[in-house]
């Protein structure tokens, strides 16, 4: 099982949306992937919960997160083989671990635990709540946002993150990111 949390070598930068829901980070991934002309990797969880939800009208729960996980790292494995440049990740397992200790009173599996804290990327870009909240069927908590938005926060800088915040329209937000991406591609080793 531990293989597959385990994330594989790849010849690529890797950039992680990152933040509570609906603040813009799908939006984000895919206007990135599209102007760096490279690879994004779709979160696993909403195509997990939703299938759940669409069979049985049941939301997540704790059993759910170690199969998130490994789907997870499965997509993103595979999708960095297919650049050489720039990756770029919807979500991590340190997402994962952050809901899992803020929805399930600080608990979170020990491989998942493991696993979000060893799996490395070169940036994370820290989507603030400055957007609207949009409703689904998987999304709950607006009233909390900016509690989710401090959780993330700080489990970045616990657990020493390169990152940066973003806000503002999409355009400002896609500005910011490139500058910050640009500067990882000029000076990849």
């Amino acid at each position: 099982m531990e293989e597959k949390l385990k994330q594989q070598r790849a010849n690529c930068i890797k950039v992680v949306m990152f933040g509570p829901e609906s603040t813009g980070k799908t939006t984000l991934a895919k206007q990135l992937a599209r102007h760096y002309n490279s690879v994004w990797v779709p979160e696993y969880a909403r195509e997990y919960l939703q299938k759940k939800w669409n069979d049985k009208r049941e939301t997540c729960s704790q059993e759910d997160l170690l199969p998130i996980a490994i789907g997870q790292m499965k997509i993103e494995n595979e999708s960095a083989q297919k650049t050489d440049t720039v990756l770029f990740c919807d979500t991590d397992l340190l997402e994962t671990k952050v809901y899992s200790e803020e929805y399930y009173s600080g608990e979170c599996d020990p491989l998942l635990d493991k696993y979000a804290v060893k799996n490395n990327y070169d940036l994370y870009l820290l989507t603030y709540i400055d957007t609207p909240w949009e409703a689904d069927d998987l999304r709950d908590r607006p009233e909390l946002r900016q509690e989710m938005f401090d959780a993330f926060e700080k489990a970045l800088k616990q657990y020493n993150r390169p990152y940066i915040v973003l806000k503002g329209s999409k355009a400002e937000r896609l500005k910011k990111a490139v500058k910050h991406i640009d500067y990882l591609l000029n000076n990849k080793s």
